[in-house]
């Protein structure tokens, strides 16, 4: 494993670090939902320098960059907290480029690299969360097959409210196909027939429920061949696992709790000091695990399990931080606005995103240790 960065990918960092010196009090990493104007400003920006198709090829008017170069610009713009990467420029494009029509991706894929449209993705339902082989929501085509009409329900869809269009996974096949019904579709966020309705978080942004009642689909929107949408999801999600938990949100993290304790009077106190010290051991760790997914991507390797370690070790952190700032700094640390209980509130939300905590163990649990069936 490689733990520095080339002359070139270091020039690349100064590059962003320079660049998002105008974003830095965004604060859309947390709050994407109360910020969107300005995030999708943000986004635009960084369509302009062509970063959002970092790792695109280059027949698609990518850059060729390759997963070391994406890494370092999400993970500098976790740190900034200026936003949360895009799900159109990564699984949404790579998904096209791989399995779309040529007249799918001449329409959909110049307007996602610029920044110009943005997607939400409806995989999970109320009783197909983590099993998504069992979802419910149906695409069933007309009489003359120039259409899907879509029925049913998603839920704890990020910034749904907000994007232009959905990408639904929906069942074409019977109940009992399991994951051999399923197929993918472009579903236009303001079509007759979607609502959005919201769903409260702690951080007191939001998730979201999409219902679906009879909205027509054009067949030219679905994205790959019907009933063949699993292996398809498999591997967009497996190109999101270097920068789907950037090790700059912790680091950032730390920084600012051990700041709160500085300007609070309590840093000096020795069993203080020495839980900074292993907490700044484990945000380490963070680091490293986030290089070890890369770097097993970067060589073409399966970095399926280290990318499960990678979220378990990232979520238990982001928490132990800033409980550590509640458990010492009493009242004061739970004063609304103060910094520290918003960070606490949101990092309980990091168990759910990207497959939950004990999805991810039973992950390590099976591939890794070999224990289960």
């Amino acid at each position: 494993m490689n733990l520095t960065f080339s002359r070139d990918e270091l020039a690349f960092k100064a590059e962003v670090q320079e660049f998002l010196q105008d974003y830095k009090h965004l604060d859309g990493f947390y709050c994407q939902g109360h910020r969107w104007p300005q995030v999708r400003a943000l986004f635009a920006a960084m369509g302009e320098k062509n970063w959002l198709a970092l790792n695109w090829p280059k027949a698609f008017g990518g850059m060729a960059k390759g997963p070391v170069y994406e890494f370092i610009l999400w993970d500098e713009v976790a740190y900034t907290r200026a936003a949360r990467n895009p799900l159109g420029a990564g699984i949404v494009a790579q998904t096209l480029i791989r399995h779309g029509t040529p007249q799918q991706q001449e329409h959909w894929l110049a307007r996602i690299r610029v920044g110009e449209i943005h997607f939400s993705l409806c995989y999970s339902e109320p009783e197909a969360g983590s099993d998504l082989a069992g979802l419910r929501l149906r695409a069933d085509k007309n009489s003359k097959g120039t259409h899907y009409q879509l029925n049913g329900q998603k839920c704890w869809q990020s910034y749904a409210q907000h994007m232009d269009f959905l990408w639904v996974l929906a069942r074409t096949g019977t109940q009992q196909s399991r994951g051999r019904g399923l197929s993918l579709f472009i579903c236009d966020r303001l079509a007759a027939g979607v609502t959005v309705s919201r769903l409260p978080t702690l951080d007191g942004d939001q998730l979201n429920e999409v219902y679906f009642d009879q909205v027509e689909v054009p067949r030219e929107q679905r994205v790959g061949e019907e009933n063949r949408a699993w292996p398809l999801i498999g591997e967009a999600l497996a190109d999101e696992r270097h920068i789907q938990f950037p090790p700059g949100r912790v680091r950032r993290d730390l920084e600012e709790m051990v700041a709160w304790l500085n300007n609070n009077g309590l840093s000096n106190e020795p069993v203080i000091r020495h839980r900074i010290t292993e907490l700044t051991a484990q945000v380490m760790e963070t680091q490293i695990m986030g290089l070890k997914v890369l770097g097993a991507m970067s060589s073409g390797k399966d970095a399926t399990v280290d990318a499960a370690m990678n979220k378990i070790i990232h979520t238990v952190t982001c928490q132990e931080i800033v409980r550590t700032v509640l458990d010492f700094g009493g009242p004061e640390a739970l004063v609304n606005g103060a910094g520290p209980e918003l960070i606490w509130r949101q990092s309980l939300t990091e168990t759910i995103g990207g497959g939950t905590s004990e999805i991810m163990r039973s992950v390590v649990s099976r591939q890794l240790l070999g224990l289960g069936s």
